[in-house]
């Protein structure tokens, strides 16, 4: 028999520090429950900044 699937992934927006621009990916809401905060390549500013999970 196939396993059921619980959907503990979900999407979520990640937004950059310095400009109003955003990525979007998926997380594991049971294996990480607090915000993300990653560092990648904002092409406003071309440069590389913080980006934190937005509501």
């Amino acid at each position: 028999m196939a396993k059921k699937k619980t959907g503990a992934r979900i999407t979520i927006k990640l937004r950059s520090t310095e400009s109003p621009y955003t990525y979007t990916t998926k997380k594991n809401k049971r294996n990480t429950t607090e915000r993300l905060e990653i560092k990648k390549y904002d092409p406003v500013v071309r440069k590389h900044v913080l980006f934190k999970e937005a509501k």
